[in-house]
């Protein structure tokens, strides 16, 4: 069977899982504890960040790589058109998301953390103990803010990482105005690769990832909750629907790695 080395609330973890279920393919989640050592990953994969997908004795690492493994060697419900234009758009769009969505999302949701207390402590993985949630959560968000300064995660880096997410949201909602999807009429790498990052703008409403109840079809302020990006999260709740196993689906999730670090 296959496994998935992943962090539950992993945006690049959850765009593997979309693609995964998308073509039906039973896998094991492997969850991997923050912060308590990396030398099994690393010595398999020569690397220490998740998403790692494994394959028999295969290990492959980074959700675009996994993604174009998986459309090779398991090519049912193909996600990459194979004409040139459409090609090129999809994997161009694929590309865009994950550095556009993927990486300013996380930005924009370290300021809604430091903003949050509950919301900071909430997202920490069930093995992290109850004590250690507590002291993440009474940090003080200005001291957060402060440090994050320093390594360019900042209130002015995360202002910036908003506003482009906003132009990124209202170009999304005009590409899907009269499309069901984002390159025509059947699904692409390009629509599961978005709906999978903008996990980390606003968590599904539904069982679809192990979250509190309290946090489902929440997220960050100003982009989960504003109305012009409504018809964006409202597509993405119906691939949700229609391609993406609840938890207790296929998936098997019965196993947690705690010797390996994320970046």
């Amino acid at each position: 069977m296959l496994e998935l080395y992943q962090f539950e609330l992993s945006q690049y973890s959850e765009k593997v899982r979309l693609i995964l279920d998308y073509k039906g393919l039973e896998y094991r989640k492997i969850e991997v504890t923050p912060g308590v050592g990396q030398l099994e990953l690393f010595q398999k994969t020569g690397q220490r960040q998740v998403p790692v997908l494994k394959d028999g004795d295969t290990y492959i690492p980074d959700s675009t790589e996994i993604a174009l493994y998986l459309e090779r060697k398991y090519p049912e419900k193909p996600l990459i058109p194979t004409t040139p234009k459409a090609k090129g758009l999809c994997l161009a769009l694929e590309e865009w998301a994950d550095e556009s969505i993927g990486l300013k999302g996380r930005k924009a949701l370290i300021g809604a953390l430091n903003k949050n207390q509950a919301f900071r402590a909430s997202i920490l993985p069930k093995e992290v103990p109850g004590l250690f949630k507590s002291v993440v959560g009474a940090i003080p968000g200005e001291m957060l803010d402060a440090l994050g300064t320093g390594v360019g995660l900042g209130g002015t880096a995360v202002k910036a990482a908003e506003v482009g997410l906003k132009q990124d949201l209202e170009a999304l909602c005009l590409m899907l105005q009269n499309s069901p999807y984002l390159l025509g009429d059947a699904p692409t790498l390009a629509d599961l690769t978005v709906a999978g990052l903008s996990l980390i703008l606003k968590y599904p409403d539904g069982d679809y990832v192990d979250v509190p109840e309290q946090f489902k079809g929440k997220g960050i302020p100003g982009l989960a909750d504003n109305p012009a990006y409504a018809p964006f999260f409202e597509w993405r709740d119906r691939l949700y629907t229609q391609f993406r196993q609840p938890l207790g689906g296929k998936t098997m999730n019965n196993d947690t790695l705690h010797t390996i670090d994320i970046d």
